[in-house]
């Protein structure tokens, strides 16, 4: 019986399923985390009655060029822990890495939560980037691997799932716990959940394709029983497998060779540039994360506020909420139609939506249209949760062999890490220029995010076969 048998996971799987989640719950914890405190721990918020509480003040005064700094230093981190996972997998498996994990985003997030002044805040912020952006590569991975392959589809879904899950979490504890009192809570529940999930590792399995490839069959063996309720005696590489998930590999790949894959050591970056035979799959991960975040979704949930404020300005506390719920909604469809519909169908149709919806955003500020606005603005939400939300990261270890994943995956995030930098840098400098201090022009930028989302989709539609 090969892993095309197997169905699902036993409940011991779901529970290391629901452990490696952590990361990327963690991912998206820490993206929404400051931008519920701001007011409050930049002084913004004061209580006058008690400046120190438990003996660290209640906030640490710093002006909004300060906060930036403090808040890009996740980005940064972000940036150099998914260039260096690879590294990290490779040497300590998915397992070590995801520890590793584990104790970065413990380690920041009790430095930020007891900081007294903006030195530690800078450090605490970078090592909990340095931890997301190793989680983000390897989670994906992970879930591939353990995954039965009926299922690896359904499952890779659920990083994404787990992000917006994080992300609500913290916008929901925002409205009890922004508190001059209590803000640090939102960083210490994140050390603790990060604690708990280093302590459980010991009764987690590595990942079955990683021990194959380190020739460990016993160890591959149990983890695959513990996994899937049965010893599966051909191994995760198993051609028939290989031959469905590889779907960038050339046609003429004998079946030996893509066995041969699951037992070659793992390719460095450098090597993975240098390797003719991979550039596709590596350009189709470049294209899928750079439309991913070329598609402008962080640059539209910040601005979300103000758009949806002016038609609601009672409920505008509630207004990102309520955008990151439509968000969690919209990212359970996928985990039924992947299969059927197919990974090139749903971008396709995610691009599509999130096209018109930007084009709906553009003219509905451009003519004071505001509840137009505000319905496209979620209409974009919703088409980017269903496609390119996910998809790109269920990708990821589909297009690659085994040796490769880890490489091709530090690139792919890399390059998003930096898109999400740029894209968040230049976005309220360019709609200024191109509205040119007109406030009915302020719709123009979404026209020019359109554009560069089409284009970069078209690139990924040529290279990647579905």
């Amino acid at each position: 019986m090969t892993s095309e048998d197997a169905h699902t996971f036993t409940k011991y799987g779901w529970l290391v399923c629901l452990w490696v989640l952590t990361s990327s719950f963690q991912y998206g914890y820490h993206t929404s985390a400051l931008n519920q405190l701001q007011a409050v721990l930049t002084c913004k918020i004061t209580d006058t009655t008690a400046p120190m509480y438990y003996g660290l003040p209640t906030c640490i005064s710093m002006s909004d060029a300060t906060f930036s700094v403090v808040t890009s230093m996740y980005t940064l981190g972000g940036f150099f822990g998914s260039l260096s996972a690879n590294i990290v997998m490779d040497r300590y498996g998915r397992k070590g890495a995801s520890r590793l994990s584990a104790v970065l985003t413990a380690t920041g997030s009790a430095l930020f939560g007891l900081s007294s002044s903006v030195g530690p805040l800078i450090l605490g912020r970078f090592l909990v980037g340095l931890a997301a952006g190793l989680g983000i590569c390897l989670c994906p991975i992970y879930l591939s691997e353990i995954a039965p392959a009926k299922i690896k589809g359904n499952l890779g879904v659920l990083t994404q799932l787990a992000i917006v899950i994080g992300i609500m979490v913290t916008q929901g504890m925002g409205f009890g716990l922004a508190t001059p009192r209590q803000w640090r809570l939102v960083l210490f529940i994140s050390a603790v959940i990060s604690i708990f999930q280093y302590f459980i590792s010991p009764f987690v399995v590595e990942s079955p394709s990683y021990l194959n490839r380190k020739g460990l069959v016993d160890q591959e063996k149990l983890a695959i029983r513990r996994l899937w309720g049965e010893i599966h005696v051909v191994p995760r590489t198993d051609p028939e497998e290989r031959g469905s998930e590889e779907p960038l590999l050339p046609d003429s790949d004998s079946a030996t060779e893509r066995l041969s894959t699951g037992r070659q050591p793992a390719m460095t970056i450098p090597q993975l540039f240098a390797s003719t035979g991979l550039r596709r799959p590596l350009l189709t991960i470049i294209a899928a994360m750079t439309s991913q975040q070329i598609s402008g979704i962080n640059a539209v949930l910040y601005y979300s506020n103000d758009i949806l404020s002016k038609s609601l300005p009672e409920l505008a506390s509630y207004v990102s909420l309520g955008i990151t719920i439509v968000n969690f909604f919209m990212t359970f469809p996928p985990i039924f139609l992947i299969e059927r519909v197919g990974r090139k169908q749903l971008i396709q149709l995610s691009v599509a939506g999130a096209l018109l919806s930007h084009l709906a955003v553009g003219y509905g500020l451009n003519n004071g249209l505001v509840t137009l606005s505000s319905i496209a603005i979620t209409t974009f939400v919703m088409s980017f949760a269903f496609g390119l939300g996910p998809i790109p990261f269920v990708i990821i270890p589909e297009v690659a062999p085994p040796h490769a994943v880890s490489a091709i995956s530090s690139v792919g995030l890399s390059l998003n890490w930096s898109s999400n930098f740029v894209i968040g840098l230049i976005f309220l400098p360019l709609r200024n220029f191109l509205a040119n201090d007109d406030p009915t022009k302020e719709g123009r930028v979404f026209y020019v995010f359109a554009a560069a989302l089409l284009c970069s989709t078209l690139c990924f539609s040529k290279l990647y076969r579905g």
